[in-house]
């Protein structure tokens, strides 16, 4: 590439690299630029209907080409797992109540039942009733990185090297979505114990830069004016107490995730290599195990909105040329 090239290119932020891209038809394994753009979605359970929306909106506009690697934690994993395989559309059937009712419910636990039962999500809903192409996401030159957290390491661990047939696929899915108490024990691959991505790495931003991304477009599941409040004292020592049995190494990442994710947003809000869009500041709070129907609808039509209104001017000149 000649220099002058380069340095157009180096120059590039997030949208406009996406704009460049989506433009020329600039495909993975055959870019002429020097980057590597990563697309990150945040977890957040119920609040993964944020992201799910903003998935929709991505595939709506034809720019997943754009991207050579999603990294997906937790409910983000699930929505990154719907893009691949060219389903984001199609899968907005996965938030009906008559979906949702049966993966989040609450009575279960008084059955010793998990309330939120992944098992049944990734095997059943994934496979027969909202059928989820697993195939296709192998087959996606734009890598998958599911993360989990190590149960005896406390960890942010990228899965993506244990993808090789369509039941991985499904383990890692519910490894990255295993949280504590809610969803069961720890999931295991292999020799490894894994629960939810949300203890070590939330929003895995680090981890895609450290995997060599040069930018990350990031869906996120909070508003920029959305606090992430603190786990009360009776729900921290519930909660360690059960790791330190379940998941010892995951105690240490949950008792300190609040600050980690109060340095995240110091480090990466106005980071030049990141462009992160969030749900509208007058979207409504989603708790991780909220069900209704109407508001879950709400937050998919605004996620998909807000994407399409943040990349409309990166993509504008393909439109008018």
């Amino acid at each position: 590439m000649p220099d002058d090239d380069r340095t157009a290119h180096d120059a590039l932020g997030v949208g406009e690299l996406i704009g460049h891209r989506h433009r020329t038809g600039s495909l993975p394994g055959q870019r002429r630029d020097p980057h590597r753009l990563a697309l990150v979605i945040e977890g957040g359970a119920s609040r993964g209907a944020f992201s799910h929306g903003m998935a929709m909106a991505l595939e709506e506009l034809g720019v997943l080409p754009s991207f050579d690697a999603v990294y997906g934690a937790s409910a983000g994993a699930l929505n990154g797992a719907w893009l691949l395989c060219g389903r984001a559309r199609d899968s907005e059937r996965a938030w009906a109540p008559e979906v949702i009712d049966r993966v989040i419910s609450p009575i279960r636990a008084l059955r010793g039942g998990p309330v939120v039962d992944t098992r049944y999500l990734v095997h059943t809903v994934y496979e027969r009733l909202v059928p989820m192409d697993f195939p296709a996401i192998l087959a996606n030159p734009i890598t998958f990185h599911p993360i989990a957290t190590d149960a005896d390491t406390g960890a942010a661990v990228d899965l993506h090297a244990g993808l090789t047939d369509s039941r991985s696929i499904q383990i890692a899915l519910r490894a990255s979505t295993c949280m504590p108490i809610l969803a069961g024990k720890p999931v295991r691959i292999g020799a490894r114990r894994y629960v939810d991505a949300g203890l070590s790495e939330a929003v895995p931003i680090r981890t895609a830069l450290a995997q060599g991304a040069t930018r990350v477009l990031v869906l996120r599941t909070r508003r920029d004016n959305e606090i992430a409040r603190p786990p009360s004292a009776l729900e921290n020592q519930v909660v360690a107490r059960y790791l330190s049995r379940r998941a010892p190494g995951a105690v240490g990442p949950w008792l300190g995730r609040g600050q980690r994710q109060l340095a995240d947003e110091r480090e990466f809000t106005d980071h030049p290599a990141v462009l992160q869009i969030r749900p509208p500041r007058n979207a409504p709070d989603i708790s991780r195990t909220d069900r209704g129907a109407e508001l879950l609808t709400r937050a998919l039509s605004l996620g998909r909105e807000v994407t399409a209104r943040t990349l409309a001017d990166y993509l504008t000149p393909m439109i008018s040329t």
